[in-house]
């Protein structure tokens, strides 16, 4: 469906305008997420003709840094771009240095790494107050529809589709004549040696990997970590370092519950989403369209599609993503609950189904009905329907392109 074509140019990013504004505002800009969504394409693209370009992926490059930092620095002056900067974390000190020579010029660093655990706790300490943080995740749905072209991913299912079993990673959309599973095989392998024995000293990588694969068959299901301590045969200490890799490294979401109502809930634990349901489908073996739409994980992964696409359109506009789900004691849960402000809270349910009935409202009626007192909106049901209807009095159907517009449009 999608091998008729080659891509070979720069498509642009949504988190473009967003970072131009803050480059104006601080003396260092970094941009971080997980390895291969776009940041070195990204800040080359945008700086090329002002910044002078250097990675640390190389190592003749990290032993230059780390032997001379100074002259280092000073021979990439006035401006440069320092790309996986966690290697050589020693080099921020140097570069706070120079910063406070000259507080008042903006945009002189833009730093990008893939490893956020090490590479937040460095600048928190060395470079706190000079620094803006965003981060860069794989392609949206924009994103995606702008490097594919508009005869493709014309409704939800074709979205969902193309996320599952290709994934939403720049190359992998770009280069469609690109193997997956062995681009995801790739991919895993070099984040586990390269992340997660280097950067956070996990020795025991093939426990790791199961620990991936089994919360990949656990996605949008509530983290139970006794559970993983038992099956994988790890304490429970390590499940919880294990989670925080993963979660700082950008690969997985914990989608929190909903705390606002004292005495009415009674989960406590998060659910897990990743950030890319291509990697997903790779881990727990999804291939085609029958065992994507018909197999035990099909209603799971489609609420993955939906929670991460809502996550990328907070992130891109430089946002704390305010999202929850809600499970009480007399058996009520929805799926999301998005607390755009303080008098604004929106229930939304996802179903993997075309054809809608009202019953598939009654979770987003019984909430608005035992917390009346709350400023729930209107509630919004997302599958694949492509209509725009009100389901009940107090929820709409809405296509999954139609709700994230009318969610972006009040950033």
């Amino acid at each position: 469906m999608y091998g008729d074509f080659a891509l070979d140019w720069y498509v642009p990013r949504t988190i473009e305008k967003l970072v131009q504004k803050i480059r104006n505002q601080f003396p260092a800009l970094v941009i971080s997420g997980p390895r291969q969504s776009g940041k070195t394409t990204l800040i080359r693209h945008l700086f090329k003709d002002t910044h002078n370009f250097v990675t640390f992926d190389d190592p003749l490059n990290r032993e230059r840094a780390l032997s001379d930092p100074q002259l280092f620095l000073e021979n990439l002056a006035p401006n440069m771009i320092l790309d996986e900067i966690q290697y050589v974390p020693k080099i921020l000190s140097y570069i706070k240095i120079m910063i406070d020579q000259d507080r008042n010029t903006y945009g002189r660093f833009i730093l990008s790494g893939s490893q956020q655990f090490h590479l937040i706790k460095n600048l928190g300490d060395s470079l706190a107050g000079r620094v803006a943080i965003l981060n860069l995740l794989p392609f949206d749905w924009q994103e995606r529809k702008s490097a594919l072209g508009e005869r493709f991913l014309l409704n939800t299912r074709d979205h969902f589709e193309f996320c599952a079993l290709r994934g939403s990673f720049p190359e992998l959309v770009i280069h469609p004549e690109k193997d997956v599973s062995i681009w995801y095989g790739s991919y895993l392998q070099t984040y586990l040696e390269r992340d997660v024995r280097f950067l956070e000293n996990v020795g025991d990588l093939f426990n790791f990997q199961r620990f991936i694969r089994l919360l990949a068959s656990r996605c949008g299901q509530i983290l139970n970590l006794s559970s993983f301590s038992k099956e994988l045969g790890i304490s429970v200490s390590t499940v919880k370092r294990w989670l925080s890799i993963l979660q700082a490294g950008k690969m997985i979401y914990l989608l929190q519950p909903y705390h606002r109502n004292q005495g009415k809930r009674i989960t406590k634990n998060p659910k897990v989403y990743f950030l890319d349901l291509g990697l997903v489908s790779y881990l727990t073996g999804v291939t085609g369209k029958e065992i994507l739409f018909n197999g035990p994980l099909a209603g799971a992964m489609f609420k993955n599609f939906i929670i991460q696409e809502i996550i990328k359109l907070f992130v891109n506009k430089g946002k704390q993503p305010p999202l929850y789900y809600l499970r009480t004691n007399n058996q009520l849960e929805v799926d999301l609950i998005i607390e755009k402000r303080y008098d604004q809270i929106i229930p939304v349910e996802i179903k993997l189904a075309r054809t809608l009935n009202s019953g598939m409202a009654r979770p987003i009626e019984r909430l608005k009905n035992l917390f009346d007192e709350l400023p729930f909106t209107q509630g919004f049901l997302v599958s694949l329907n492509e209509e725009n209807f009100p389901l009940t009095r107090n929820v709409r159907s809405v296509p999954f392109e139609s709700f994230l517009q009318e969610l972006a449009a009040d950033l």
